[in-house]
């Protein structure tokens, strides 16, 4: 029955931008980076999200005439190319987006890389995935993970997920992006701009191995809760706790 919603074809995807962006959607989940040449080396995987500055300042106090006016025809001229800004601080963005990966390893050993905990990794050892830090405030660079893919066949799947720690529920305003950047062979592009009210938690794409070729499945499932919710979704097994990040 899930096959019927995922597609099939694993070399199926939208073309977006340039011949160097592959912008995995809902009609085409799904990629194979054996046939990208992109199976190799080191695959970087990074979060960005912006905000738009209706969304920032919010509606309410009292504004003058005049300033109804200049609103409203500030709106009209901006109506087709809202200004967009890069979200760089708690006072812009109120909401705080980690990027983490569940693991699968072929001799079965499970766990996570994420933020929380602290649990960053490591590049050469397992699970040959690393996290390069926490970015709580949406700086340009946002966060990466990197898996060794010269390590691939220690891999059975890799569940890559964005969920929000702290601040507001609203994944459709942050404006968030998934790239996985392979060291050779097209960068990969998920959106994360569905309407999901309340969501806290969205498992992103779902990297498997099937008998040596290294497939790219689009998920973008929402949940309402955080890592134990994605878990029980992909049937994964692993204990959680409430975890806290100390005060910046």
């Amino acid at each position: 029955m899930w096959d019927l919603f995922r597609g099939s074809g694993v070399s199926q995807f939208d073309m977006m931008g340039t011949s160097h962006t592959i912008t995995l959607t809902k009609r085409r989940p799904m990629v194979s980076l054996n046939q990208q040449g992109s199976a190799n080396g080191n695959l970087r995987v990074n979060l960005t999200w912006q905000m738009r500055t209706s969304d920032i300042g919010g509606v309410g106090g009292r504004t003058s005439e005049s300033g109804r006016v200049r609103d409203m025809l500030r709106r009209q001229f901006n109506l087709f190319n809202p200004e967009l800004v890069q979200a760089q601080g708690p006072a812009m963005v109120n909401v705080d987006l980690d990027l983490a990966c569940m693991y699968e390893l072929a001799d079965g050993t499970k766990g996570v890389v994420q933020p929380l905990g602290n649990f960053l990794g490591s590049f050469n050892d397992p699970p040959y995935i690393q996290l390069s830090g926490d970015d709580r405030f949406g700086s340009p660079s946002g966060e990466t993970i990197y898996i060794n893919l010269d390590h691939k066949d220690q891999f059975r799947r890799l569940l890559v997920f964005v969920y929000i720690y702290d601040g507001t529920p609203a994944f459709d305003r942050t404006h968030g992006v998934v790239t996985l950047f392979p060291s050779s062979g097209p960068r990969i592009e998920i959106p994360l701009t569905e309407r999901a009210p309340q969501a806290r938690s969205c498992a992103v794409v779902l990297m498997e191995n099937r008998k040596g070729e290294l497939t790219v499945r689009r998920e973008v499932r929402y949940v309402y809760g955080f890592q134990s919710e994605l878990d029980r979704l992909y049937g994964w097994g692993l204990q959680w706790g409430r975890g806290y990040k100390s005060k910046v």
